[in-house]
């Protein structure tokens, strides 16, 4: 059978050891992972399965993890991850969906049957697909096992990207660029914003000639004209006018590492207070990107971007910007260090981060963005692409 994986087989060892020494530290006999990026690095899994429960399982006395998922998604198992047929474990469809059933009773059966030393169990209690029901399931199927949050424990090891990690998020960030050259030649006065999407979508997905794209965990997000002050909207199929701005934020995609990449351009002549915010955004970006060397922490990149803006008489109340590498719907992001006040995490090298220092006011915002990773000296960004 033809192989899909990603990397090879040593490194995700590596990483299976790293997360072992921290359950070790947590005291932890098991990890269930339910988060589909986190199941990803450590197995190479790759699938749209995880509208259904599914996992990977990382004893500490065994070797090789366990997967555990959907019958009819075992062949996809065989054909992403680096696992051992016989690590392959999965439910039947009477449990999908079912209102009677749940998948969680399949595995808590099998793991009362044949792991009967485990005392205490990590689950990830904010992922994404990890419901109420699967731990409650799981916990009453247990009997004996404690079961306690271990939430972000891989997300932190991901941090520290491998230079092979790096090398796809420098793929993505070539895609990034042409999506968002798509975009901007799309942007023109009559012409529907449904058409800028669907242009950068399909810039997104074809790549380069040398590598294809992958689908992003998040749409393009395209405000235009009014909608600007509102920075999560989608798209609509009205028509540009002369003098509307558009905010494009997107992703590249490859192999399921992200590099997201923000602009915001205008159909014809800007209003001067839109340039006035511009040139802000723009300034406080360039000095952010300067200040940022290992050694720094998170908190400090932030405080340089609100001495840049306030010159300008702006203020920004969010974060300005988040760790990434690989992730599935329907978000981009770690959820470990944010460029924000209070986050002393030291940015170190192959830290790699979505610096998004967006403005928005009541009537209009300004959104110009760049994916780096920290090097020895300074940091990297992920795509070329002008800011203005």
């Amino acid at each position: 059978m033809r192989s899909l994986t990603v990397f090879p087989k040593e490194e995700y060892a590596g990483r299976l050891e790293k997360v072992k020494e921290k359950m070790a530290e947590n005291g932890l006999d098991v990890l269930f992972l339910s988060d589909p990026a986190n199941m990803n690095y450590l197995t190479g899994y790759d699938g749209w399965s995880f509208y259904v429960p599914q996992m990977v399982i990382v004893f500490l006395e065994d070797e090789e993890p366990y997967w555990f998922g959907r019958a009819q998604d075992v062949n996809g198992a065989r054909a992403t991850s680096w696992l051992s047929p016989c690590r392959l474990l999965s439910y039947n469809d009477e449990y999908v969906h079912s209102t009677t059933k749940h998948p969680m009773e399949v595995l808590a059966a099998w793991l009362t049957q044949h792991k009967k030393n485990v005392k205490r169990a990590g689950v990830e209690m904010e992922a994404y697909y990890f419901s109420p029901r699967a731990l409650e399931r799981l916990e009453s199927g247990c009997k004996g096992i404690t079961f306690i949050d271990a939430n972000l424990l891989v997300n932190e090891i991901r941090l520290i990207k491998s230079d092979n990690e790096i090398a796809y998020m420098k793929k993505a960030g070539q895609i990034a660029a042409l999506a968002m050259e798509a975009g901007f030649k799309a942007v023109k006065e009559g012409a529907r914003v449904c058409d800028v999407a669907a242009a950068v979508s399909q810039a997104q997905i074809r790549g380069t000639d040398q590598f294809g794209g992958d689908y992003p965990s998040i749409v393009p997000l395209i405000p235009a004209g009014a909608l600007t002050y509102a920075p999560h909207v989608t798209w609509t199929d009205e028509k540009i006018k002369a003098g509307d701005p558009l905010i494009i934020e997107l992703a590249g995609c490859c192999s399921r590492y992200h590099a997201p990449l923000a602009r915001t351009v205008t159909a014809g002549k800007p209003e001067p207070e839109f340039k006035r915010l511009s040139a802000a955004v723009i300034e406080g970006v360039e000095t952010v990107l300067d200040h940022i060397k290992p050694g720094v922490t998170c908190e400090e990149v932030e405080q340089k971007w609100q001495s840049v803006i306030a010159r300008y008489g702006f203020c920004k109340d969010s974060r300005i910007g988040y760790s990434i590498g690989i992730n599935y719907p329907p978000d981009w992001g770690e959820h470990t260090a944010s460029l924000r006040p209070g986050d002393k995490t030291v940015l170190r090298p192959n830290m790699a981060f979505h610096l998004i220092p967006g403005i928005w006011l009541e009537e209009m915002g300004v959104e110009i963005s760049e994916s780096f990773v920290v090097t020895k000296n300074g940091c990297e960004t992920l795509s070329k692409y002008p800011r203005i």
